[in-house]
C-alpha cells in the first residue's frame, strides 16, 4: 500500500507538569482529538496514527478515528526526542507494507490551527519540492540575557524604537512536514527546510499548563 502523505500524533501518557493533559477536555473535545479532527477534515483520504504508550490515549484516539501504534517503552522517557519516535513509527509502517513519501507531524498541544494551514503546507511542498517543512511565528519583541545583574540587550540597542526592530522567527511547533528519507535518519527538519510564516496568534499556543487551557479555550470561543 502506497500513500504519499500519512499523519503522525505522537502522545505519550507521562505527562509530569499535567497530568493526563492529551485527553483532558478542551472546549468539549479531548485535547488530543483536535488535531484528528483537523487532520481528517481538511485530508480526509489520508491516514492518521497516533504513537502513544497509553492505553487511554489509545482509547480516545481509536475513538475519533485514529489508527494507534504501540509506542515501545524505551521510547516513553522523559528524554526521548520526537525524531526517535518518528524513525521507529517510520521503520513500523514500512515493516507492515505502509509505503509513503511524506509524513505530517500534528503535535497534540499545539491544537489551534488555522483551517488553511494544512493544504498551503503540502502546496508549498508540491511546488518547492521541500524534503521538510516547518511552521514559524514572527516576534518582535526587545530580547536580551542577564549576566552579573546586569541586562544585555540581544537583537537591539538601548532606546531603538520597537517597530525598528528587524523581526525574528520562533518554532511554533503547529505543523512539521518531512520526507521519508529523513526520517529515517532520525530528522524531522534542519537548516535545509522551509520555514512557513503562520502569522495568527491562535498558533502561539502550546499547552503545558492549565492556563495555556484556559487562553486556548478563550480563543476558540472568541475568535
Amino acid at each position: 500500500m502506497k500513500s504519499k502523505y500519512i499523519v503522525l500524533i505522537p502522545a505519550r501518557g507521562g505527562s509530569k507538569r499535567l497530568p493526563g493533559k492529551n485527553i483532558m477536555d478542551l472546549n468539549g473535545l479531548p485535547l488530543i482529538a483536535h488535531s484528528i479532527v483537523y487532520a481528517k477534515k481538511v485530508m480526509p483520504e489520508v491516514p492518521v496514527y497516533v504513537s502513544t504508550d497509553s492505553e487511554e490515549i489509545a482509547a480516545v484516539a481509536q475513538r475519533y478515528g485514529a489508527e494507534v501504534i504501540d509506542r515501545p517503552v524505551e521510547l516513553g522517557g522523559d528524554f526521548v526526542t520526537t525524531a526517535a519516535v518518528t524513525k521507529q513509527v517510520t521503520q513500523q509502517l514500512f515493516t507492515s507494507g505502509l509505503d509513503f513519501d511524506y509524513m505530517i507531524l500534528l503535535q497534540a498541544t499545539n491544537p489551534l490551527r488555522p483551517d488553511s494551514l494544512l493544504e498551503e503546507a503540502t502546496g508549498i511542498i508540491e511546488r518547492e519540492q521541500c524534503k521538510s517543512l516547518f511552521t514559524v511565528t514572527k516576534l518582535i519583541k526587545k530580547l536580551g540575557k542577564i549576566k552579573s545583574n546586569k541586562f544585555l540587550p540581544e537583537n537591539y540597542y538601548f532606546g531603538q524604537r520597537s517597530q525598528d526592530l528587524e523581526p525574528l522567527f520562533f518554532e511554533n511547533g503547529l505543523l512539521y512536514i518531512t520526507h521519508r528519507d529523513l526520517l529515517l535518519d532520525e530528522v524531522i527538519f534542519n537548516e535545509q527546510s522551509y520555514p512557513l510564516i503562520v502569522d495568527d496568534i491562535r498558533g502561539e499556543v502550546d499547552i503545558d499548563s492549565i492556563d495555556d487551557f484556559r487562553l486556548a479555550e478563550f480563543y476558540i470561543k472568541n475568535i
